[in-house]
């Protein structure tokens, strides 16, 4: 007969801390340094490089550029901010740090303090303009890291002792 260990139910309520309102503002940047913006600019060459040498193709060439292009370029620069703002959701729990991210592909990662390793808090140039940090937590855990972006500085440096010192509380097999 097989030993069962049992483990205490811990029900945990969808993440209720939002990110920062800037985030917005920081993942529409990177949205234009990645994908709106080389998109923009290609079109705007292939405009103007048939305006120069092809300008009978113009009639048929705008639409085409504009419906591929130009409108997506647009749409995802204008819709997926306002997406992952909504949907970017943080919590810490009496027993775990619970992180809700994804617009698109949405993840929702569960991390238990008694495994928590380090708290790192990662401010990249871009975030920086914008005074955001992202605070990573590492476990001891082979699915990966949980990482909770778009949070000030200041609530990042918080949000991270606030975790690190629940960790200390938990006996746990991470230490």
């Amino acid at each position: 007969m097989t030993a069962h260990r049992h483990h205490p139910q811990v029900r945990l309520r969808p993440p209720r801390h939002g990110v920062d309102p800037r985030a917005r503002r920081w993942w529409a940047a990177q949205a234009l340094l990645t994908v709106s913006g080389p998109l923009l600019l290609a079109a705007l060459a292939l405009l103007v490089l048939s305006l120069l040498f092809f300008p009978g193709a113009l009639p048929w060439l705008a639409p085409l550029v504009t419906g591929v292009l130009v409108l997506p370029a647009a749409g995802y620069l204008l819709v997926m901010p306002r997406l992952r703002y909504r949907v970017h959701a943080w919590e810490l729990g009496e027993h775990a740090v619970y992180a809700a991210r994804g617009w698109l592909w949405q993840q929702r990662r569960i991390a238990p303090l008694s495994r928590v390793q380090t708290v790192d808090t990662v401010r990249g140039p871009l975030q920086r303009s914008f005074g955001l940090a992202t605070v990573t937590v590492t476990t001891a855990s082979t699915a990966g890291d949980v990482k909770i972006a778009g949070l000030s500085d200041a609530d990042a440096r918080h949000l991270a002792e606030r975790i690190t010192d629940a960790a200390r509380l938990i006996p746990g097999d991470a230490a």
